[in-house]
């Protein structure tokens, strides 16, 4: 029987508080947009599969982390056993542009000694009026740490299958290529061979930046 998915990638998603990581999930993982949106307490989970060629689909596992301080210990420890991750901050709040290089110091100090795929991700581009950060600014930042960057919205749908399907692509590149591969130690391992050959089990377990 063929197999349901290939491989297991475990993504985070990280960034501060508001800037709409969880919005910009749920609109990935299950197609809407919600208006009102409750904090993340802690970490939520979500998952979906995505093809990232003709008839290879990939299991993505996503985390969705809190980003106030009083759950970054609860954050962190999610970090290690993530091949990818998405940085989002929101393109109306400059803080949250500002805070972009703490986030990805604070996985790169914590993932050690493996590493983590990320892109840098300009949330609510649909409020361009408001806009804060101008997308060649962030182009430059994106560049200088060797990331991918792309403008999303959750709430128009725009680009938001983009983010998550180059990043996917970026990491199933690394795993084709022998870059990335399991480790002793990762526990869980950021991205998992396919050993589940039916939508049973399936429904039972329901620029690039190396950091």
């Amino acid at each position: 029987m063929e197999a349901i998915w290939l491989y297991q990638f475990r993504l985070i998603v990280i960034g501060d508080s508001t800037v709409g990581k969880s919005c910009l999930i749920r609109r990935f993982t299950e197609g809407r947009f919600a208006q009102v949106s409750d904090p993340t307490v802690g970490v939520d989970f979500f998952s979906r599969l995505v093809e990232t060629e003709p008839g290879k689909r990939i299991k993505l596992q996503i985390w969705d982390t809190a980003g106030q301080e009083r759950f970054r210990s609860i954050t962190r420890a999610y970090y290690r056993n993530s091949v990818g991750g998405l940085l989002l901050f929101d393109i109306t709040n400059r803080r949250s542009f500002q805070n972009v290089h703490e986030w990805l110091e604070e996985a790169r100090s914590h993932v050690q000694p493996h590493s983590i795929v990320f892109i840098l991700v300009g949330h609510k581009c649909d409020l361009e009026q408001q806009r804060q950060v101008s997308q060649q600014e962030a182009e430059k930042l994106a560049a200088a740490y060797g990331m991918r960057y792309v403008e999303t919205s959750a709430r128009d749908a725009i680009n938001v299958e983009r983010a998550f399907t180059e990043l996917t692509r970026d990491v199933y590149d690394l795993v084709k290529s022998g870059d990335i591969t399991i480790q002793e130690g990762w526990e869980g391992s950021g991205f998992v061979p396919n050993v589940v050959h039916s939508s049973e089990e399936v429904t039972k377990s329901d620029r690039r930046c190396l950091c």
